[in-house]
């Protein structure tokens, strides 16, 4: 038998079930605890082994078969967070119940048992006390086996102030008061779970009336004064708990579901059964007051914390190496969810600028494959990033649509119904769809799974256009050859004689060819642009496929041939003025998700371009986006399409900040102007855009009017916005002041970060940014969540200056971030490739602007 690793506990003794009892004194940010847990020793044992840490135990007790109860001692090993328990005569096996008394604090750092604060309508500071568990921080608030096989049932306590409100997994089972102004609020047994989906929730909130969702009571939770964001929340989740359990043919899991809006929250939103917990920008809208893309981040989080409560919470990874499944699952299903909840938000097409960030990164040498081995608990944290998400996401919408939804679906109602309550690996999810769908799914999965990166599929004609030849080789933006061998689904849409034809062949060697019925008219490879590659056609192909863009492509192919370009070009495979060109014909683009895509490279020209020769990119702007604005214009069309309204904002953006166009500049101040006075003077979608535009192209005087906003924001998406706003100006005074409101506290914990990021990637803020950080890395790492340090520092990936690399390099050589190692050493990757590339073009670039903007 292998050694146990020190960090793992012991498989001697398993929890089965907890009884808590929590009392948090909000005002001392401290809480005290007993927990009664039931424990099957499997064995003879010494002692019981289990996690804690940051908490103070004062008394422990083991009552053993036999009912008789004996005081216990206690050895902590604070380098492993674990506690022994023994009672000095060992423990025989059978169940036992171990008693604990313990107390702990609320603490400041986003994670574990912890306090969050607000101001209410009166401006008073209120407290409230709330949870993070994942990955490993359920031990900071109760002893526990804080490892996800261990699972057991969970019956919570919570003895509250009677003016507040208390939540947990399930539902009020009965309350009491307890005569000395607090009461006791019993709530309902679990279903079997691991230890990181506990919550326990305390505050002055405000709950919606349960809606009845086919039995199950849902609401929303909110601080007092932001009920009325809730409806548009509930009535996402509603949707979405019902088409998921008809997709997964199994009931809800828990006894109750509610979504609790948290005022600091370190994640996007966190899947505890029963009771999950969001940051309000993800939670609380207003469908008045809110752009498209603002209701839909609400109604895409809802559905993938939703997805979690049976793919995570019923079946559950049996160790973190497997997080990634729960996260790319619950990413695939968001976008099903939504797409039936929304169909004309399109988000499959949404999800193509987020699958592009994944390809971006996979791309490096610097990469890792999507499920890697996990030692320590804490390296669980490097999976949660856009590998984890977007591509997991997108390798499952690869599978599923080479296989066909209903077997791909029946495959995931197999691995849930035979998986239930307990734990797994990633093979037994390709198993099930394996022995549905008859295709080889677990070699085919194991080769995107198990190894970085992906395949560049490169396409020429033969015989005359009778037949395709396919090759595949890694592609790396280094323009180095890569190793790696992929089995590639790909589907092929092809043109002969006018006929379209399908073709469907999975590439596991080199290469491959197709023969053809006759010769070809034109052909798309990765038809639908559901792959995980890259395509590039020979010269002759790709002209018969762009001329016109239209034609042949839909806008998700549109999207990712844009990508797979500008990708070529910065791995030095296609000349800078071929993807200029593909631009130019973007003239009847409607799409707004292809439009972030074809523009979001001329963000690094605009860092890479001397400031001389800047009005040259900005004329080329206006060139290409002009005519695309001029169709839609500023006001909205009675019965226009949704995503229009993306597209009319993504073009003013453009417009105003990279094309310095003087009368979208003009029309922004006025419009913005306007807005602070009557709401109905700027459409939802369009004011995050102007006063962007208004903030890069003013002064002092448009600052303070976004520091004022920002302040005083009515709603979550408006304070996001005006936030955001504040790290546009081009002033170096300004800069210097939002980056201390940063660190002040102005600006909460949560979204500091990001901010930060923001202008450290930014064209005139990169310098002040990196000062800032290096003038100030202690305070920044102790005042931030560990998990957004490399959010912050992600900005130096959209860097391309030859003199900061190095510093930035030395920088960071010195101060490195072991949570996120992995994601450090990819930005710094992609900071390098970005100087290499600028030194490649930008002697040339001047006259290529010139040329392209004629």
């Amino acid at each position: 038998m292998a050694e146990r690793a020190s960090y793992r506990l012991p498989r001697s003794a398993t929890p089965e079930r907890y009884q808590l009892t929590l009392t948090p004194d909000l005002p001392s940010a401290s809480f005290q605890g007993t927990a009664q847990i039931r424990v099957r020793v499997h064995e003879p044992v010494e002692a019981l082994v289990l996690n804690a840490i940051e908490l103070d135990i004062h008394h422990a007790a083991l009552v053993g078969p036999d009912g008789r109860s004996t005081p216990a001692e206690l050895r902590f090993d604070e380098a492993e967070e674990q506690v022994s328990v023994a009672t000095g005569q060992g423990l025989d096996p059978g169940v036992w119940e171990l008693d604990l008394s313990f107390t702990g604090i609320l603490n400041d750092k986003l994670r574990g048992f912890y306090r969050s604060t607000f101001k209410d309508e009166d401006g008073e500071e209120r407290v409230i006390a709330t949870t993070q568990f994942e990955a490993t921080d359920a031990r900071r608030a109760f002893p526990c086996w804080d490892e996800p096989d261990f699972k057991a049932t969970f019956a919570v306590t919570l003895v509250v102030d009677e003016r507040l409100t208390a939540l947990s997994n399930g539902a009020v089972a009965r309350e009491e008061p307890t005569g000395d102004g607090k009461r006791r609020v019993v709530f309902a047994e679990t279903i079997p779970m691991s230890s990181y989906l506990v919550a326990f929730v305390v505050g002055p909130f405000e709950l919606t009336e349960p809606e009845d969702v086919d039995g199950v009571p849902l609401r929303v939770a909110s601080t007092p004064g932001h009920r009325h964001l809730t409806g548009f929340a509930l009535e996402a989740g509603a949707a979405a708990l019902r088409f998921l359990a008809g997709y997964f043919e199994l009931p809800y899991p828990g006894d109750k579901l509610d979504h609790v809006a948290i005022p600091d929250f370190a994640f996007g939103a966190m899947e505890n059964l029963g009771c999950v917990t969001y940051r309000a920008t993800a939670l609380l809208a207003d469908p008045g007051d809110s752009s498209r893309l603002e209701l839909q981040r609400v109604a895409t989080v809802v559905a993938h914390e939703t997805a979690h409560m049976w793919f995570g919470d019923l079946v559950t990874m049996k160790w973190w190496n497997g997080i990634w499944l729960n996260e790319a699952f619950a990413t695939f299903m968001e976008l099903m969810t939504t797409d039936h909840f929304r169909p004309e938000w399109q988000v499959w097409i949404s999800f193509g600028p987020s699958r592009n960030a994944a390809l971006a990164v996979d791309g490096l040498t610097e990469t890792r494959p999507i499920e890697y081995p996990v030692h320590r608990p804490a390296e669980a944290d490097g999976m949660f990033d856009v590998l984890t998400y977007q591509k997991g996401g997108a390798v499952l919408r690869m599978l599923e649509q080479y296989l066909g939804a209903e077997t791909f679906r029946g495959g995931i109602v197999r691995y849930l119904s035979e998986h239930r309550f307990s734990n797994t690996e990633t093979t037994d999810l390709w198993d099930a769809i394996e022995g549905v769908s008859g295709e080889p799914v677990r070699a085919t999965m194991d080769s995107w799974i198990f190894q970085g990166g992906y395949p560049l599929i490169s396409v020429i004609a033969e015989d005359g256009g009778r037949r395709l030849a396919l090759s595949q080789q890694r592609f790396l933006y280094s323009g180095e050859r890569g190793d790696g061998r992929w089995q590639v689904p790909v589907s092929i849409r092809v043109s002969v004689a006018g006929q379209i034809h399908r073709h469907r062949l999975l590439l596991s060697e080199d290469s491959a060819s197709v023969d053809l019925p006759g010769p070809l008219d034109w052909v798309v490879v990765n038809d639908g642009a559901w792959g995980f590659y890259r395509v590039r056609y020979e010269t002759a192909l790709l002209d018969k496929l762009t001329q016109p863009l239209h034609r042949h492509l839909d806008p998700l192919e549109r999207l990712s041939l844009i990508s797979d370009t500008w990708a070529s070009v910065i791995a030095g495979h296609t000349p800078l003025p071929d993807y200029l060109a593909l631009l130019k014909l973007l003239g009847d683009e409607e799409d707004p998700d292809v439009w972030a895509t074809a523009l979001g490279p001329l963000n690094l020209l605009d860092r890479i371009v001397a400031d001389h020769d800047r009005p040259l990119l900005q004329r080329f702007v206006r060139l290409v986006v002009g005519a695309a604005f001029a169709r839609v214009g500023w006001d909205p069309v009675p019965g226009e399409a949704d995503r229009i309204r993306t597209l009319r904002a993504r073009l003013i953006l453009a417009l105003g900040t990279l094309g310095a166009d003087p009368d979208v500049r003009a029309e922004a101040a006025s419009r913005h102007a306007a807005y602070l006075h009557d709401r109905s003077a700027l459409a939802p979608d369009l004011v995050a855009a102007a006063a962007m535009v208004v903030t890069q192209a003013g002064g002092q005087a448009e600052y303070e009017t976004m520091v004022r906003q920002f302040q005083t924001a009515a709603s979550p998406q408006e304070e996001i916005r005006y936030l955001y706003a504040l790290g546009a100006t081009e002033d170096p005074a300004l800069i210097a002041r939002t980056l201390e409101m940063c660190l002040s506290g102005e600006v909460r914990t949560q979204d500091a970060p990001y901010l930060v990021g923001d202008i450290l990637g930014d064209r005139v803020g990169a310098r002040l940014a990196l000062a800032f950080i290096e003038d100030h890395w202690d305070a920044l790492i102790d005042r931030f969540p560990d998990n957004s340090i490399d959010r912050m520092l992600d900005g130096i990936a959209a860097l391309a200056d030859p003199d900061l690399a190095p510093r930035i390099h030395r920088f960071l050589d010195a101060h490195p971030v072991p949570q996120a190692a992995k994601q450090i050493a990819q930005a710094r990757e992609r900071l390098d490739i970005n100087v290499a590339f600028r030194r490649r073009i930008e002697s040339d670039l001047a006259s290529l602007m010139a040329a392209a903007a004629s």
